[in-house]
């Protein structure tokens, strides 16, 4: 058994950061029926990379983020699909949705219309803004919250522009908070036996994460300036490039810098008192960050990360993505998965990575094919026969 398994979730949302956090709940043991436009599906079953096989060519990013799922197809514009889709949420634990603010309840799927029917029901409204203040009809992507809320200010080399993170950080954040929103809601309503809606804003949650970055605004009336790799109260913290090119991540704590000067060449420094405490070494950044990078600039990569690994420093090399693939120690974790799919064939894709003691791990299973368990679902969840299917897909509602 795994833990969330009676969970069921009326999955409406597109593109990234809901389908990403209905994923995990959905390896979890949640059942998870995802809602799509019929003929189209989300949007991104559209989006590049695509994946050829014999039956057809099918998007890499949409099976990044909708393992395990059962997909319907209802058309929201349509008042038939629209009732079913009610009826649906009377026998769901939870509804997730990530529309602009006030479209659902055009179409009275919004959580008035819906708690109405099913008071235990859990509403996550996920939107960019929040459905409050004064950014609420704006949009916006992951690099625009990323932009408004710091992160971009923060990222990129000394003197440098802004630089976006390489993944796209404010939406997989934001599944990992709307995860967070789910399973904080779904508690509360075992305590109280009512449902509640969940107001999440994608920039709020990025404006959350600079918890450490405003403690310095705070503390400090400091804005922190863009530093590369360096941490701006630590030393060392930062990439340094070795003997033979390649990088690596040295980050340690007062009690590792006699060992790092040691294995260095820099037993002076090592046992400098002037330099045993991390404040001391801020005051000196340049000096002793370019002390390191010529020390560290003279041994290659691997065997730095041996010399560190064997006196406890914390180091590791800068791996592309590739390499991070091939790993041993990921592939002894098992984070990569594998599912067959019926038009490509093998597939792989990182795992949910949880391991239980007392539960069954998450289980992957392919992504669903567009409208797949549209009849399964409608007959199981809403008991509708043949004559009733066929006349909801005669109007265009399925």
């Amino acid at each position: 058994m795994r833990p969330l398994e009676g969970i069921t979730i009326l999955d409406l949302s597109r593109v990234l950061a809901c389908p990403f956090a209905s994923m995990i709940l959905a390896e979890l043991g949640a059942e998870v029926i995802k809602v799509e436009q019929p003929g189209s599906g989300d949007e991104t079953r559209s989006f590049e990379p695509m994946v050829n096989g014999d039956a057809g060519a099918v998007s890499a990013y949409y099976m990044a983020f909708n393992r395990s799922k059962r997909s319907i197809t209802v058309n929201l514009r349509s008042p038939q699909g629209q009732e079913v889709v009610r009826q649906l949420a009377t026998k769901a634990d939870v509804v997730l949705e990530n529309f602009p603010v006030g479209t659902l309840a055009k179409y009275g799927l919004d959580y008035a219309a819906m708690s109405a029917m099913n008071e235990r029901l859990v509403y996550v409204s996920c939107t960019g803004f929040g459905m409050t203040g004064p950014y609420a009809k704006r949009k916006g992507y992951d690099t625009v919250f990323q932009a408004m809320a710091g992160i971009m200010s923060l990222t990129g080399e000394r003197g440098g522009g802004p630089v976006k993170p390489g993944l796209p950080v404010a939406d997989l954040s934001s599944g990992l908070w709307v995860t967070i929103a789910v399973l904080t809601a779904l508690t509360g309503r075992a305590k109280t036996g009512k449902g509640s809606q969940v107001d999440f804003s994608m920039f709020d949650g990025q404006v959350g994460l600079l918890s450490l970055a405003a403690a310095r605004w705070f503390a400090l009336g400091e804005v922190p300036a863009r530093l590369g790799t360096e941490h701006p109260g630590r030393i060392p913290s930062a990439a340094f490039v070795c003997g033979d090119g390649k990088w690596v991540q040295i980050t340690g704590s007062d009690q590792h810098w006699t060992p790092l000067c040691n294995l260095l060449g820099l037993e002076a420094w090592g046992a400098e008192l002037a330099l045993a405490k991390n404040a001391d070494r801020l005051a000196r950044r340049e000096e002793v960050m370019t002390g390191l990078q010529v020390a560290i600039g003279r041994v290659d990569r691997d065997e730095l990360c041996r010399r560190c690994d064997a006196v406890g420093v914390p180091a590791g090399p800068i791996l592309q993505v590739d390499e991070v693939i091939a790993n041993e120690h990921v592939a002894a974790r098992g984070m990569v998965v594998e599912f067959d799919h019926p038009q490509i064939g093998s597939f792989r894709g990182m795992r949910v990575p949880f391991r239980f003691d007392g539960f069954d791990d998450p289980e992957v299973q392919r992504p669903p094919l567009l409208g797949e368990h549209t009849d399964e679902v409608l007959r199981e969840k809403l008991a509708l026969g043949e004559e009733q299917l066929a006349s909801l897909r005669a109007d265009g509602a399925i």
